[in-house]
Parts: C-alpha cells; structure tokens; sequence
C-alpha cells in the first residue's frame, strides 16, 4: 500500500508547483507522437498531467513502489492507451539508448544517494535533440520568519546530517547545473517554481509541510541530532507561519533542464 503522508505530499506538491512548470514544458519542442519518460513517477500525478499537456504523447510513468504505481494506474485509467506505468528502478531503466523525446525526473535526486548516475542513466535513455527536465531539491531554498524557533537552525542542521547518514545530496539542486555542464549536455536553463504563501494557496502550501512532518519526522529523530519531537515542532511553527494571513514563507524549487 502506498504511504499516506506520500501520497497527500505528491498531491500538493503537484497543486503547488504545476501552474508554474506547465509553461517550462510547452517551450519544448517535442514532436506530436512524442514518447516521454517519468522517472520516478510516484502514484502518476505528473505523468497524467503530461499525458494530458501532450494529447497524442505516449508516457511511461516508471517507479519502485508498487502502492504508488497500483494508485496511478486506479486514477488515471481512462488515459491508460497511452499512459503506462511500470516498475523499474531510476538507476537501470529498461529502455534502449535514445528511446525518449522527453525524460522527466521529479522530486527524485536528493533522496537517492549516486544521483549522477542515475542522471547519466537519464541522459542515456533520452534521443539526440530530445529535452532532460528535472527538479532536484535543494533544501537550502526554504525560508520561513523566525517566530520562536529559528527554522534555519532546522533546515542548517537535520538536512546535511541526514544527507550524510543516507548518503544522499539534500542541496543538489544548485549542483545539477555543473553535473548537466559535465555531461556535455546543452542548453541549460536554471528556472525556479516560486512556491509562496502569495503565488500558491495557504493551505495547499501548509499540506505539504504537513505531509513531510508526519513522514519524516521519525527518521529525522533517528538520522540527525535534531529529535523526533524538536524535528514537529519546527515543522508545526513553519506550518503556522504558512497558514498566519500576515505571515511569509517560501520554498524556492529549483527546475533545470538541458538538452541532448
């Protein structure tokens, strides 16, 4: 079964930051029967979107969790003649070389550890001329006001310990420009989805800091010096600070895409 605090987090990240990435998508020049990838596709929430941006595309929504890929292909049967999902791991994906006009990957790199190689895997998958799209966190572009504890101190402190327990890159997202430049890939743009308590609604932005609490926050306790409960505390002031009318929060969400 598909984790519940995942699920309600893929749902609002996708409400939150779709109205801006959707016009980073329509600049690329796909053909009409494009065939694209969702690398780490979670229960479907882009690939469908995609699905539906592109109407004759073919997408593959790929993933290790069977939960999420059962729910994806629930929701989004009515678009099953050409959106497919199947379980396949990021860092060995079952597609020739050069299969895909358009390989997305999502909310993915900062949680694995080798993330260049999984983007090199990315890159092998994709056709000459074709387009990498990715968004790799980076947990350094969060800011929230101080009212009590100071929320810097949290995400200074439990993302580099955690990253280094899991051997994973919790600030990638300000490496992925280097790694794409490396890999001799072209036409590289840095975008930004601005989520903020002015561009994106309240709640929305408080459901998914939600979801990361009731997820993590466990992990946090175990992986870094920060405890369990210290770890809910800062994540229930961040959430007040989202929901408060006069307050400002915002998460910098970094998208970057090249060419092949």
């Amino acid at each position: 079964m598909a984790d519940e605090s995942m699920v309600r987090n893929l749902e609002a990240q996708a409400r939150a930051i779709w109205p801006q990435e959707v016009e980073f998508f329509r600049r690329y020049e796909l053909p009409k029967d494009a065939r694209v990838l969702d690398a780490g596709c979670g229960t479907g929430e882009i690939a469908s979107r995609l699905a539906e941006l592109f109407p004759h595309a073919r997408v593959l929504g790929v993933d290790i969790v069977d939960g999420h890929l059962e729910l994806a292909r629930s929701r989004y049967a009515r678009l099953a003649s050409r959106l497919y999902f199947e379980r396949q791991s990021v860092f060995d994906l079952q597609a020739p070389d050069r299969t895909f006009d358009l390989t997305v990957c999502r909310h993915v790199l900062h949680a694995i550890p080798h993330a260049e190689r999984v983007i090199t895997e990315l890159v092998r998958v994709t056709r000459a001329g074709g387009y990498l799209h990715l968004i790799p966190e980076d947990y350094g572009m969060l800011h929230f006001q101080r009212t009590g504890l100071d929320p810097r101190d949290f995400w200074h402190t439990a993302a580099p310990a955690f990253g280094d327990k899991t051997q994973t890159d919790l600030f990638i997202g300000r490496d992925a420009f280097g790694i794409l430049k490396s890999l001799g890939l072209r036409e590289i743009i840095v975008d930004y989805v601005v989520v903020d308590t002015v561009r994106v609604p309240r709640e929305t932005f408080a459901t998914i800091f939600e979801a990361w609490r009731d997820g993590y926050a466990d992990s946090i306790g175990e992986q870094t010096p920060i405890s369990r409960d210290s770890a809910v505390a800062y994540f229930d002031q961040m959430i007040a600070n989202i929901r408060d009318p006069l307050g400002y929060a915002v998460w910098m969400v970094p998208v970057v895409s090249a060419r092949i």
